[in-house]
């Protein structure tokens, strides 16, 4: 079938993976870290992996028939894919209220940025680091700030006891440790 009656589409069943939108009414609190560190992966996807890319579709295209050209097909999918994840990364550094827990006037309580140890009823002693939404790695200890533990623990202090409801029912939580990163 001649090329002409197709359509080539930018959307495939499988390209509708969606970026995480924040919950309305929420700021788009981060670390400097974290801040940083999106921002070093929006440079890398603008100035290396898409010009490397654009650079193999042009010149999978240049070999003339594109519908059975899998350099041609993956390449344009994979730049959707990342042109995709710089408009998701600009929107969120361009909104985003970058906190620098260091500068945390009470280091006995636990704020945005603080490091948090704590005991769980079973005995446990947890570290967990409350993080902005996009920096959130749960398992290495890196929790959102709007999830149900960093709620919890939010403006408690060293030897507080706060309660966590959980699917399976509540639990107490004691907080032996909080720390801020130095300046």
């Amino acid at each position: 079938m001649s090329k002409a009656f197709t359509k080539e589409t930018d959307r495939e069943e499988d390209d509708d993976q969606q970026e995480p939108s924040l919950p309305k009414g929420i700021k788009n609190y981060m670390t400097v870290q974290g801040y940083q560190m999106l921002r070093k992966e929006l440079e890398h996807l603008v100035k290396v992996e898409r010009p490397e890319v654009v650079s193999v579709v042009s010149w999978a295209a240049s070999n003339g028939d594109r519908s059975e050209n899998g350099d041609y097909l993956y390449g344009k999918k994979r730049l959707r894919e990342i042109d995709r994840r710089i408009r998701f990364l600009t929107k969120r550094l361009d909104i985003a209220e970058v906190i620098n827990p260091a500068t945390q006037p009470n280091k006995d309580q636990v704020f945005f940025g603080a490091t948090v140890q704590y005991e769980n009823q079973d005995g446990e002693v947890i570290e967990v680091t409350i993080v902005g939404i996009d920096e959130a790695d749960p398992l290495n200890g890196k929790i959102s700030w709007i999830s149900p533990v960093a709620k919890a623990l939010l403006k408690a202090r060293e030897g507080d006891s706060v309660n966590l409801t959980t699917p399976s029912g509540p639990q107490e939580l004691i907080i032996l440790e909080v720390n801020y990163p130095e300046e």
